[in-house]
C-alpha cells in the first residue's frame, strides 16, 4: 500500500508541473482510479470473510464455473452493495473481474440513468452463464426505460445466448408487470419462443418456456395460442417436448 501511494505521489508531482485543465483532469482521474482500486480491495476482503466453500463447491458441481467463486449468497451481496457507491466506473471495474460475486455486485451498483442501450448491447454479449443472466436482468436490464427495445433486438438475434437473455428479460418484465411488455410486441416474440422450444440449447429452451409461462398467465387468449402452437408436442416421441407440453398445460389449466 505504501509503495502504491509513493508511485501515485510521483505521478501527481509530474502532473502538477504541467499547466491548464488537462493536468487537473488527469489528476482527478488518477485519484479516482486509486479510490476505485481501494474499494475493489475492500470488497474482496468482505467477500473472503463471507466465503461459503460448501456453496461454491455445489455451484461447480451444478456446472456454474467461475475463475473465482466465494459462494456468497444473494441476500448477503445485497447487504454489501448498500455499503458502496452506485457508480458507473466502479460497476465497470467489478464487471470486468472474473469473479462471481463481483459481477453480481456490478449489476447492483450501475446507475440506471447512466446505463445506455450501447452499454446493454455490450454487456449482453459478455454474460458468462445463466446465473449472471438472471441477476443482470433482474437487477439492471428490467429497470431500464428502453428494456422493451432490448427485448425486441435480442429476441431477434441469431446468437442463441443473446436470444436466451432476450427471453429471460421478457419474462422479468412480465413478472414485474411492466408497462413495457405491450411495447415489446408480445405476439411476435411468442412465435419466436415457441420455435425455440425445439432448440438443442437447454437454457434457450428454459428461458423460452419460462417467458411463455408468464405470458400465458396474462390472458386466456394468449395461453390458448401458446397451447395451440405446441399442440403436436404431446404426441411426439420426444420426452423433452412432452414435458414442456405437460408443464405449460398444467400452468394454464383453469
Amino acid at each position: 500500500m505504501v509503495l502504491k501511494f509513493l508511485f501515485v505521489d510521483a505521478k501527481i508531482t509530474k502532473m502538477l508541473k504541467k499547466s491548464g485543465f488537462k493536468a487537473i483532469f488527469a489528476l482527478k482521474f488518477l485519484i479516482r482510479q486509486v479510490d476505485m482500486d481501494d474499494i475493489l480491495q475492500q470488497i474482496r476482503a468482505e467477500l473472503r470473510r463471507s466465503m461459503n466453500g460448501v456453496a461454491s463447491k455445489s455451484m461447480r458441481e451444478k456446472g456454474l464455473h467461475y475463475k473465482l467463486n466465494f459462494g456468497v449468497d444473494i441476500p448477503r451481496l445485497r447487504q454489501l452493495s448498500e455499503r458502496y457507491p452506485v457508480d458507473a466506473q466502479l460497476a465497470e471495474l467489478l464487471w470486468r473481474q472474473e469473479t462471481r460475486e463481483l459481477k453480481i455486485l456490478a449489476t447492483m451498483l450501475y446507475p440506471i440513468d447512466e446505463f445506455d442501450i450501447e452499454k446493454a448491447t455490450e454487456w449482453v454479449k459478455e454474460i458468462p452463464n445463466h446465473e449472471i443472466r438472471e441477476q443482470v436482468c433482474m437487477n439492471l436490464f428490467q429497470k431500464l426505460s428502453f428494456a422493451d427495445k432490448l427485448v425486441q433486438n435480442w429476441t431477434d438475434s441469431a446468437d442463441k445466448e443473446v436470444r436466451t437473455s432476450g427471453y429471460w428479460l421478457f419474462a422479468r418484465l412480465l413478472i414485474v408487470k411492466s408497462d413495457l411488455v405491450d411495447r415489446a410486441g408480445q405476439n411476435g416474440i411468442m412465435e419466436k419462443m415457441i420455435a425455440d422450444l425445439s432448440s438443442d440449447s437447454y437454457f434457450l429452451r428454459l428461458s423460452a418456456q419460462g417467458a411463455l409461462k408468464f405470458l400465458g398467465r396474462t390472458s386466456k387468449e394468449l395461453s390458448q395460442k401458446i397451447l395451440n402452437g405446441i399442440q403436436d408436442f404431446q404426441t411426439l416421441d420426444d420426452a423433452v417436448k412432452n414435458e414442456i407440453f405437460d408443464s405449460l398445460s398444467f400452468e394454464f389449466a383453469e
